[in-house]
């Protein structure tokens, strides 16, 4: 059965967007196949929020689908068009098994019925509505006000109002509002979110053309950045650098040098917050002198001139706000943090009835891995902090709130790298493996851990200085929940100091790895496929029972396939016979473990297959975890799966070990660098 779900609101600006991004989600992990109406659009303009919400993962609608009628054909004939919107709703609701309505925004001028309008499509649609009203420049009781008279106004057009969610609300109201909410609504689900300055930023580039100006000099992709707030720069230097605000834009007199100079040094500085862009304002001309030393700064700070004065552009400039369209990833982002942050996803899927789904696609597995992540926040130490890749996904996880993260290096270095690519590290904590009270302390519990070696203080202090011991040892004190390392690192460089002396959990005597594979409508786990090349019987044994519970702490529920070129007693050999042993260890040592082998890949994941093969297997035909009988195999068929399926691999996540030390691929995408890290949180939420 198809769900509707309708998103008015009783006004304009109310940043129904953000609301429409976090239901879209939300519907697309849990029911899979979603579609987007919008009933009145502006027939002469594209509409940027279809274009938004259909650009999101999951989602296969075209636009023109999408659309429902103009605001031209719903003035001249309000009957037809209702009805064409009732059939466009209903076509799609055939081949979907929820629609996302969106409601107008307010814009039709010569509509004062339109909250009236909304609400007759609602009814009409059967949809249940998700109201969303303006929490800005409103206490708790005019938003709660509010909210009840457009309820009144949909309950009389027979629409069923079923959440309420005041959005933009000020920090310091934000949870009056939400107990008042609950207070005077009752039977209806409630949220409120906080006004997000990201959201409603605009670009840089928007900026220069509100203020007339000129670009001098900066890299022509951060004019698309957003700017979280304007500084007047009218007094000396030293008082312009106390107010300086990460990734504002600061209007200064472009015959004001000293300021200029003083303001890049800051923003390349790492000491100081960087910077959005710089407009000079009153036309005058940088003298050469200044622009010879802005030339030798390595800097890709926007920097911009006008013939306007400080008024006048500081005017433009406060204005101005920014929608959220396509490539606006930030601000998606944003969206989405503050609906995770903010609404009971488990209330609004009961509210709503969505309809359930068995499926889980590789965006639902990345979604529930994040998610599962945040709900329960570690702290990872990324060694690694010289790699662009890295720091880029540490801003993303940061930004996302998925991991509180330490990043080795030189912090003033470190700082400046990130400020000039345009990185918010703010929050991450920079140590460096010098630091001479920790790399004593280090020094002397590694000497501790490798006396039986010979190991000096001498000789540990020169090894912790390495980022991959420094960053293990952290773990190990319990400095860090875990470790990420491998971007620019060897797998073997990444996970010896583990094996030294994090060692292996009780029962399991073998680090080995799993990959996460994503399949089209479901999760595997293939082991290992990244560690040991030639696993004995016991070892096999330990990748099966590592890589079943590896699979639990992923919701994958295990089946274990123990894989070889024979299935069942049909075949002989050595390597079938080291299978068939390994098979007969995993049983004595987990009994309750599903489990077949030795079998073949095709008999292990295909039920028809299976059927002839082994017809009595309770694994066979529906495996969840294949153990490759070594690492050639199982290397290959990751990456042949991988290629040939269009599998979204998510690993090698390292088991076995007391604590998580995760290695990543030489050539790593910061997507994967993300995963790897909320993979390790999970994994130290875990053990």
């Amino acid at each position: 059965m198809t769900r509707s779900v309708y998103i008015a609101s009783p006004e304009g600006v109310t940043g129904k967007s953000t609301v429409a991004l976090g239901l879209l989600d939300q519907l697309v992990r849990e029911v899979g196949s979603v579609a987007v109406l919008r009933p009145l659009v502006h027939g002469d303009q594209r509409d940027t929020i279809i274009d938004l919400l259909l650009d999101q993962p999951g989602m296969e609608q075209h636009y023109e689908e999408a659309l429902g009628v103009s605001y031209a054909d719903a003035h001249a004939d309000p009957d037809e068009a209702l009805s064409r919107i009732v059939h466009t709703h209903g076509e799609l609701a055939e081949r979907y098994r929820a629609v996302l309505v969106l409601g107008s925004d307010y814009t039709d001028v010569s509509t004062p019925t339109e909250l009236a309008l909304n609400a007759r499509i609602a009814s009409n649609l059967g949809a249940q509505v998700v109201l969303v009203v303006s929490g800005v420049d409103r206490g708790p009781e005019d938003v709660v006000v509010t909210a009840e008279q457009a309820r009144a106004a949909f309950t009389a057009a027979h629409a069923q109002v079923t959440v309420v969610v005041a959005n933009r609300v000020a920090p310091e109201r934000l949870e009056a509002t939400r107990e008042l909410l609950l207070e005077r609504l009752p039977g209806l689900t409630t949220a409120a979110l906080p006004e997000s300055r990201v959201l409603s930023a605009p670009s840089v580039r928007r900026q220069l053309e509100a203020a007339r100006a000129t670009v001098l000099r900066g890299n022509d992709s951060w004019l698309d950045r957003e700017s979280l707030d304007v500084l007047v720069a009218g007094m000396t230097l030293p008082n312009v650098l106390t107010r300086l605000r990460p990734e504002m834009t600061v209007i200064a007199a472009s015959d004001r040098p000293e300021v200029l100079a003083g303001l890049v040094l800051a923003h390349r500085s790492g000491t100081f917050p960087p910077l959005a862009g710089i407009i000079l304002v009153g036309g005058y001309e940088v003298p050469e002198s200044i622009m010879r030393l802005l030339e030798g700064v390595d800097s890709d700070l926007p920097i911009a001139v006008t013939d306007l004065g400080t008024f006048a552009t500081a005017d433009r400039l406060s204005r101005l706000h920014g929608p959220m369209i396509v490539g606006s990833t930030r601000k998606v982002e944003a969206a989405r943090t503050l609906w995770a942050d903010h609404v009971d996803s488990a209330a609004m899927s009961g509210v709503l009835d969505l309809p359930p789904t068995t499926v889980r696609t590789p965006l639902m597995f990345e979604y529930q891995l994040l998610e599962r992540a945040r709900s329960d926040r570690r702290h990872i130490v990324l060694p690694e902090s010289g790699d662009e890749r890295v720091l880029e996904a540490a801003a993303i996880l940061l930004r996302r709130g998925v991991a509180d993260l330490t990043l080795l290096g030189e912090e003033n270095d470190v700082r400046a790298r990130a400020s000039a690519l345009g990185f918010d590290l703010d929050a991450a904590r920079v140590v460096s493996t010098r630091d001479p009270e920790l790399l004593e302390r280090f020094a002397a519990e590694y000497a501790r851990l490798r006396a039986h070696k010979g190991v000096t203080p001498e000789q540990a202090r020169e090894r912790l200085v390495d980022g991959s011991y420094f960053g293990t040892m952290m773990v190990q004190l319990g400095l860090a929940d875990g470790m990420v390392s491998g971007a620019v690192n060897t797998t073997a460089h990444t996970i010896r100091p583990a094996l030294e002396f994090v060692k292996t959990r009780p029962g399991v005597r073998s680090v080995s790895s799993v990959f996460l594979m994503c399949l089209a409508d479901r999760v595997l786990a293939y082991g290992d496929c990244a560690v040991i090349p030639e696993p004995t019987a016991e070892q096999l044994a330990d990748i099966a029972v590592s890589s079943a519970d590896t699979a639990r702490a992923f919701d994958i529920e295990p089946r274990v396939a123990m894989l070889s070129y024979s299935t069942g007693s049909s075949g002989s050999g050595a390597e079938v016979e080291k299978v068939r042993e390994a098979t007969a260890l995993v049983r004595e040592r987990a009994p309750e473990l599903p489990l077949e082998g030795p079998i073949q890949y095709d008999a292990a994941i295909d039920p028809s297959v299976a059927r002839t093969k082994l017809p009595d297997s309770l694994v066979a035909g529906r495996a969840t975890v294949f153990v490759f009988p070594d690492l050639n195999t199982g290397n290959n068929t990751y990456k042949a799966v991988q290629r040939s399926a269009g599998a979204v691999a998510v690993g090698p996540v390292l088991q076995g070990l007391n604590k998580p030390v995760n290695d990543l691929s030489r050539g790593a995408t910061v997507d994967d660098i993300v995963n790897t890290v909320a993979i390790t949180c999970v994994q130290a939420q875990t053990l």
